[in-house]
């Protein structure tokens, strides 16, 4: 797959979800995660493009809201975790780990990313990863469903990654993740800086994603469970990596 730059667009939805689309051809999108339908159905229109897929990440209401509605008005395919298959509405392409799919122009390769749910998959498309609710600015997903060991390995897939990936995750998120990555460093220079960059980002209406995924490995807590200096300076070094994530994301719960 060439590693190009996939132009993508954002529309907001709901609280704070983002709804992400982007090129499957001239005329042609797929949108990830509709938790509506009114947003989508704006930009087809604003746009004059035609809607050819839906990808799915996960089964909750606010990532498939949109979904029958949209179906009812066009005529795309919907993709989604075959493990998930009961939870999904309206499944016409289930996948699986590693599945390559076509899409129009582009190829789509799947990942299954337990840990958020059971289901959850992400979708790699030349240079973009759309991570649903697995990775976040500065965080990660709650464990509803999977144990701190599974999301852990599903982070350690997104990470192994090119440093220039550029992360679409499903929520605006990034200022309280920050800040709780700030309480976990406070003489982290940096992390200190970044906090009046992102208000201000917030501030203008402008979305804090996507994000390179070598700034994720560089400040996000949840990749760098594997440090030892990191894990030290936490309070869990003696701890393995599973271990520190799980103490790390309880710690999150409560924050």
């Amino acid at each position: 797959m060439n590693a190009t730059h996939l132009p993508v667009y954002s529309v907001s939805a709901l609280q704070d979800n983002y709804i992400w689309i982007f090129p499957t051809g001239p005329e042609s999108v797929a949108v990830v995660d509709p938790g509506e339908e009114g947003p989508v159905n704006r930009f087809l229109s604003d746009r004059k493009r035609r809607l050819s897929h839906i990808l799915l990440t996960h089964h909750h209401h606010d990532h498939i809201g949109g979904v029958m509605a949209l179906c009812k008005s066009h005529s795309s395919l919907v993709v989604g975790a075959r493990a998930d298959g009961s939870r999904l509405p309206h499944l016409d392409l289930p996948v699986s780990d590693a599945a390559l799919l076509t899409l129009g122009t582009l190829q789509v390769r799947v990942l299954e990313t337990p840990g958020h749910t059971s289901g959850h998959v992400v979708y790699h498309v030349e240079d973009a990863l759309f991570v649903g609710d697995t990775l976040f600015r500065y965080g990660c997903g709650r464990l509803f469903e999977g144990t701190p060991a599974q999301m852990w390995h599903s982070l350690l897939k997104i990470r192994a990654f090119p440093d220039q990936t550029r992360l679409f995750s499903a929520h605006e998120y990034t200022l309280s993740n920050l800040r709780f990555a700030r309480d976990l460093e406070p003489d982290h220079p940096e992390l200190q800086q970044q906090s009046a960059t992102i208000s201000h980002m917030l501030d203008q209406g402008t979305p804090t994603l996507p994000v390179e995924l070598h700034w994720e490995k560089r400040f996000n807590p949840f990749l760098r469970c594997d440090d030892p200096l990191f894990a030290a300076k936490i309070g869990a070094g003696t701890l393995t990596p599973e271990a520190v994530f799980a103490t790390l994301r309880e710690r999150r719960n409560r924050f």
